[in-house]
């Protein structure tokens, strides 16, 4: 993984002197609210319902062992001893006090981590599959493109208050997407062109939130040597053209939707013809130093299946099911990606304690060369674990309650906080993943049910990406009352698509039985070995609605 140079580190101990000083004074009442809000949102500080929030910026989901003590310390110091995975797989405190930020943010330079740029109105965390570098079928690795544009992207000075927040998602494998890749601003995706020449296909004007898009794309085939003059082509074109009259109105998705993706090309194009083969040309070199930072790490050679492996599973038929739910092949025999479920029942979706991050910490040193990553479904993964010692490393996940085999099913909910904890939200989601997965806590039935995503939001900024569940939950308000809004067969890989509103919302109480009759309507009409977004395709939303009002009324 990407280490800092001297440069970088300089950079994040000279912003975490800045922030310190601009806290005092803000204390000190030397600043008012109004001048201190944008400092402190360029350094991922919010402030929310009870207090502030202090998002933490994980690049591509990539962290080390000791990056998570750190993590697990300051979690424990400032905090009230647990944190939350996101979306864009970064990591956030919901309790830091003000005054003690700055320290945090000390702490955090100590282990190459920051805040920077996890807020306001600037390029995001750039995010990516989180089984990057070592799944099979993947063109190649994206870390090192991810690298290069976060690079790129830091503290770049034209970019750094754009009309509003501006997501990109790297995708390289072409037959799946595990980064939302379609419903970002920009999306880059890693292709070969017919000469067999590695590329990128860019797509832009993809998003959520109140008016919820799949992008489209613009070019189909760039060279790699120009992706950064490309990206900052489209942002040109972005900032001279978004609208910061509303911000409602002001992300780019909007602006390609207004201007058609044809003539938004036509202007990026355009834009681009001042900038290519300038000094954003990325020489091959650059590419070879970046990947560089992504090597392999010391595999031991190994056979696939070996029998002592076998026969745990052929003894054990929980550690068969753990294995078969939530592992995944891995590119060299005899290893397998390990995700940790952070979706036991009872506990908030995402949510990670101390002590237990500082054991995740231990079982990366001792399974998988000390490194780990955080995922789009806010859980964590083990990347380069043996498969003779996955019988052991299950046998620590129990303990800790990391082994509920629900990845890719109907209880790993992705959600947010919700009205639990953000100032924004017209109503709680935490609620409504509990009774859900209580209402669904038999994994046999859940296993039946077949692959499903249920994704829910607290309101329609959609950090929960509702609109691209296969089932989406959205929270409103009604006259002061938290109700929920049902959307159906929305996807967020290759074949994305933005899920159909069901109807009228329903109260919180109803939510249990409503998902139930939506899953009972599914199990009456599939075909055999039909999962639930293709029936949903075929089927159509009608016999849903049917099936689900008349039971609620």
């Amino acid at each position: 993984m990407y280490r800092y140079d001297a440069y970088d580190q300089r950079i994040v101990d000279e912003r975490v002197a800045q922030f310190r000083d601009q806290t005092r004074r803000y204390l000190a009442g030397e600043l008012s609210e109004d001048e201190f809000r944008p400092l402190r949102l360029q350094n991922g500080l919010y402030i929310q319902r009870f207090a502030p929030m202090l998002r933490i910026a994980i690049p591509y989901g990539m962290l080390e062992s000791r990056q998570l003590r750190m993590l697990a310390q300051i979690t424990r110091a400032y905090d009230r001893g647990y944190a939350h995975v996101s979306t864009r797989q970064n990591l956030q405190l919901n309790w830091p006090e003000l005054k003690d930020v700055p320290e945090i943010l000390a702490d955090l330079a100590c282990v190459q981590m920051h805040a920077i740029q996890t807020s306001g109105n600037c390029i995001r965390n750039t995010t990516t599959d989180q089984f990057a570098g070592v799944v099979a079928g993947e063109l190649e690795d994206p870390r090192p493109t991810c690298e290069l544009i976060r690079q790129w992207s830091t503290f770049h000075p034209e970019f750094a208050f754009l009309p509003r927040k501006f997501k990109i998602a790297v995708n390289a494998h072409p037959d799946i997407d595990r980064a939302a890749t379609a419903v970002h601003d920009i999306g880059v995706y890693i292709v070969q062109d017919a000469a067999g020449e590695t590329g990128y296909r860019i797509l832009v004007g993809g998003g959520l939130g109140r008016t919820p898009m799949v992008g489209s794309i613009i070019r189909d085939f760039l060279p790699r040597e120009h992706l950064l003059s490309y990206l900052e082509a489209v942002l040109r074109v972005y900032n001279l053209h978004g609208r910061r009259d509303n911000k409602y109105k002001a992300r780019i998705k909007i602006l390609v939707k207004a201007l058609t993706p044809a003539v938004f090309a036509e202007k990026v194009e355009a834009e681009w013809a001042h900038l290519k083969d300038g000094p954003l040309t990325v020489p091959a070199a650059e590419f070879q130093r970046l990947a560089g930072f992504f090597t392999a790490p010391a595999y031991a050679p190994l056979a696939d299946e070996p029998a002592a492996y076998a026969q745990a599973k052929a003894d054990n038929a929980a550690f068969a099911n753990w294995v078969q739910r939530n592992t995944h092949a891995h590119k060299v025999p005899g290893y397998r990606i390990v995700t940790l479920s952070l979706k036991k029942t009872g506990i908030a979706p995402g949510d990670v304690t101390d002590a237990q991050m500082e054991a995740i910490a231990d079982l990366a040193d001792h399974y998988s060369f000390g490194e780990l990553r955080t995922t789009h479904e806010q859980n964590i993964v083990l990347a380069d674990v043996r498969q003779d010692e996955l019988f052991a490393l299950w046998g620590e996940l129990r303990a800790l309650g990391f082994d509920t085999a629900n990845i890719g099913y109907l209880t790993n909910i992705i959600a947010c906080p919700g009205g639990d904890y953000c100032s924004l939200a017209n109503a709680k989601s935490i609620p409504i993943a509990e009774a859900i997965q209580r209402r669904f806590d038999d994994l046999d039935r859940v296993y039946d049910i077949g692959e499903l995503d249920l994704n829910i939001s607290g309101c329609m900024n959609a950090c929960g990406h509702h609109h691209v569940g296969h089932i989406g939950i959205l929270g409103v308000d009604k006259r002061g009352e938290e109700f929920y809004q049902v959307t159906l067969g929305g996807a967020a890989g290759h074949d994305a698509a933005i899920g159909d509103i069901l109807g009228p919302s329903f109260a919180a109480e109803e939510m249990a039985d409503v998902i139930e009759e939506i899953i009972n309507t599914y199990l009456d009409l599939r075909q055999p070995g039909e999962a639930f977004l293709a029936a949903y395709r075929r089927i159509g939303i009608e016999a849903f609605k049917e099936r689900v009002y008349a039971e609620a009324h």
